[in-house]
């Protein structure tokens, strides 16, 4: 590739370099980050634009005078990047020392520069006709540039390790640009030491300037939008005034006027707008990161109620397993003979106990599901069959109620569905015994039918029904309807939790309707054909 090339490429790194720095200057006059960031973009600017002088240069003096241009820019790159990274991660007062060296290093090489111990001069090299020779103090330049830039992208690399949201991406974008500019930018220096490769990477230098503009734009490193529209709105104003004082008789002077005026409502109301957009987005980003880790935290909790549910529910098991088989034995007389007072007491204590046993086995299923522990052991499983054990075991409970029972088989055997038919047998059980308990007269009727893709099971009853609220509620888990409250004290609320959680391990759906109080009630649950 000619001269002209390299020249070209660096006068655009330049031009891109001057514009991102100036506009984050003028917005940010103030603030620390702006200034160190100005301060790398007009080191690399300087760079770039001495670097097109001396690749259209005429003579060897020109070229050399230029060389030595462009090596001021060179020199101040590394030290015042360390400087913008340092600001932007926050970590300038820990590394003030290594800071205050690198510039003291800047200047003794720029005074260097001025001399042969620099850059000796110039001499034909491939395709140039005047490059640049190292004095003896590049050589140690060249060391100190390069321990500066990757210290600075190694404490870029550790933030991202760290950092979360918005910041994440905002480092992201500088290190990809910091990586391909400097990458690009070193190979100007093979030539340097005779090294015959041509310094192609130099054309991807500007990588940097565009992925920071980037890291801007989307990511909101600077309020680079409010520049731009500031910007914009100021250039066309001035455009629009000047337009007003050249105008050639009264009415175009009026006419320009009304339209400089209408210019300028319309400009401070998009600046306004922008404004406001910039700031709902950043408190919604805001919003967002406290959120996510706010539901991170929330998570965690959970998972750890959940772990002290099982270890609790684990611990409590044993106990009361014990305490069961005593109380049995006592009851057994295997103790001597007990009184009748005395066994009225033990009975009483031992349905108690079963009762905490059964909401310890309930806490651990549950426990096991949410920590994903729960495994289903499917097999093909004829419905029907499954309802009908269930019936019988649960029938004397009826009776004692003077309920009937009522099982509406289908005329057709149903598919058989591939199911753990001991969870789905605690299903039926919990709904049916539901019904059997919170209905005092009329029946229970449990009918089973193919739905499209599903096979659905109904529980029906004539109890006390639910109001709509109490629909969804009851699933929830510790949650009871005034039914449940007000005729059976003792339970717990987990049973359909659990057939909720056993009925989606399956994939399957569950619900309730009921028309309202004293209406009765139907629970439905549906299972897949195929899962």
């Amino acid at each position: 590739m000619p001269p002209l090339f390299y020249a070209i490429t660096a006068l655009i790194n330049g031009l891109a370099g001057l514009v991102l720095g100036s506009l984050v200057y003028v917005k940010g006059r103030g603030q620390s980050i702006h200034k160190s960031l100005f301060l790398f973009c007009l080191s690399a600017s300087f760079w770039s634009f001495c670097y097109f002088f001396w690749q259209i240069s005429k003579t060897a003096s020109q070229a050399l005078f230029w060389s030595r241009g462009l090596m001021v820019g060179a020199i101040f790159i590394p030290v015042t990047y360390f400087h913008f990274c340092l600001r932007f991660l926050g970590l300038e007062n820990k590394k003030q020392s290594l800071l205050r060296i690198g510039y003291l290093l800047s200047f003794i090489f720029l005074l260097a520069d001025t001399t042969p111990l620099f850059v000796k001069d110039v001499s034909p090299k491939l395709v140039f006709p005047f490059w640049p020779n190292p004095g003896i103090l590049f050589h140690p330049f060249l060391v100190i540039f390069f321990v500066y830039v990757v210290y600075s992208v190694l404490l870029l690399i550790k933030a991202f390790k760290k950092a979360e949201g918005i910041l994440r991406q905002q480092i992201k974008y500088i290190l990809v640009g910091t990586i391909l500019s400097f990458l690009g930018g070193s190979t100007n220096y093979f030539l340097w030491y005779s090294i015959p490769i041509l310094p192609i990477g130099n054309a991807i230098a500007v990588i940097f300037v565009i992925l920071l503009v980037y890291a801007i734009f989307k990511h909101h490193l600077f309020n680079i939008k409010v520049i731009a529209t500031e910007i914009f709105t100021i250039l066309l104003l001035i455009v629009l005034l000047i337009n007003v004082f050249s105008s050639r008789g009264i009415s175009e002077f009026i006419f320009n006027l009304i339209i400089f005026l209408i210019a300028t409502v319309f400009g401070l109301l998009l600046i306004r707008s922008v404004l406001q957009e910039v700031k709902i987005r950043q408190d919604l980003e805001d919003l967002t990161f406290k959120l996510e880790t706010a539901y991170r935290e929330l998570k965690q909790l959970d998972e750890a109620k959940t772990e002290f549910m099982s270890m609790a529910s684990h611990q409590l098991r044993t106990p009361l397993t014990a305490i069961k088989g005593y109380i049995s034995l006592a009851l057994e007389n295997q103790y001597g003979e007990i009184p009748a007072n005395l066994r009225k007491a033990l009975n009483n204590v031992y349905a108690s106990n079963e009762r905490m046993i059964r909401l310890v086995n309930d806490l651990l299923t549950i426990s096991r599901i949410e920590l994903g522990k729960m495994v289903l052991d499917k097999k093909p499983t004829q419905i029907e069959e499954l309802i009908q054990s269930v019936i019988e075991e649960l029938k004397i409970n009826a009776e004692k109620k003077g309920l009937k029972i009522i099982f509406e088989k289908p005329e057709k055997s149903l598919p058989q569905l591939s199911i753990d038919s001991l969870k789905i047998r605690q299903v039926l059980i919990n709904l049916i015994d539901n019904a059997i308990r919170y209905t005092h007269q009329g029946f229970i009727k449990i009918r089973a039918e193919k739905k499209d893709s599903f096979v659905r099971v109904s529980v029906q009853d004539t109890g006390e029904g639910l109001s709509d609220k109490e629909k969804t509620a009851i699933f929830s888990g510790f949650t009871r309807g005034k039914a449940g409250i007000a005729f059976f004290i003792e339970g717990t609320g987990l049973g359909l939790m659990i057939a909720k959680k056993f009925i989606e391990l399956h994939q399957g759906r569950i619900w309730a309707e009921s028309e309202g109080r004293g209406k009765g009630s139907v629970f439905i649950f549906e299972l897949p054909l195929k899962s």
